[in-house]
């Protein structure tokens, strides 16, 4: 492992997909700020990383602005600058719940967290990357396969992907005056607690049920690793990770 005094700030940070990230950039060398709701899964996540203090663990809600705000604050405070935004916390609708049907508060707790949230740590990330010395930074969007494709009976997850993709390409163009890149990383079937479902029969298109494969998470982690450790003078725009063999291209 090579350290770096690089900074990384990771939201979502305790579970899942935030978690495989958080271990990979710290397992390079990076210190990182691990964000999340509970304190717990994060300082979890910090020990068994064996990290020391090259990891903090910052509790945080990225839907509510002034949480949004401290945390920053915190990462700058505690490490000097910000290199890489992994803006990767999101959430879901209830499983299986029809278009018609679904409740607007379920719907609004969604957009709150997938795209209001998302855009709070973009533009933090832009104050804070766009004053420090050297200037710039690079941040990485969790969008999703639903950034493109959809599934059944899943219209807030999707549509606030699709807003990723939004968010992705303009604060893209915003930053290069800043030096700062903005990327996206798409990811089908990591083995997370949210995709347990796939492993014993989740619904398809034409109506049916069917076991998806899934992929080791760690994999997600190197991905956001690579991107990371690129120089600001390059940037993958749009990053796809899937299980090789789970239903998206063509028909399935």
């Amino acid at each position: 492992m090579t350290k770096t005094n690089k900074v990384a700030l990771v939201t979502g940070a305790g579970t899942g997909i935030g978690k495989a990230a958080a271990l990979a950039l710290l397992a390079g060398g990076w210190q990182v700020v691990l964000a999340g709701r509970r304190l717990q899964p994060l300082l979890d996540v910090v020990a068994l990383s064996g990290a020391g203090e090259r990891a903090l663990a910052v509790p945080a809600d990225v839907a509510q602005e002034a949480s949004v705000v401290a945390l920053f604050d915190a990462t700058v405070q505690h490490f000097g600058r910000l290199d890489v935004l992994f803006n990767n916390a999101g959430t879901s609708a209830p499983p299986g719940v029809l278009l018609e049907d679904l409740s607007l508060a379920d719907w609004q707790k969604v957009v709150d967290v997938n795209l209001t949230g998302m855009f709070l740590c973009l533009r933090q990330a832009f104050r804070v990357m766009k004053a420090q010395t050297p200037m710039g930074g690079r941040i990485i969007n969790n969008g999703s396969i639903s950034a493109t494709t959809p599934r059944p009976n899943s219209i807030a997850y999707t549509a606030t992907k699709h807003g990723v993709s939004g968010l992705t390409k303009t604060a893209s163009l915003d930053g290069r005056k800043y030096s700062i890149a903005v990327g996206q990383i798409d990811i089908g079937n990591a083995a997370t607690e949210m995709t347990q479902r796939m492993q014993t029969g989740i619904l398809q298109a034409n109506g049916t049920l069917a076991v998806e494969p899934v992929m080791d998470v760690a994999i997600v982690g190197q991905s956001v690793l690579y991107m990371a450790n690129l120089p600001l003078q390059a940037n993958v725009m749009f990053h796809t990770v899937m299980a090789t063999n789970m239903p998206f291209a063509g028909r399935g």
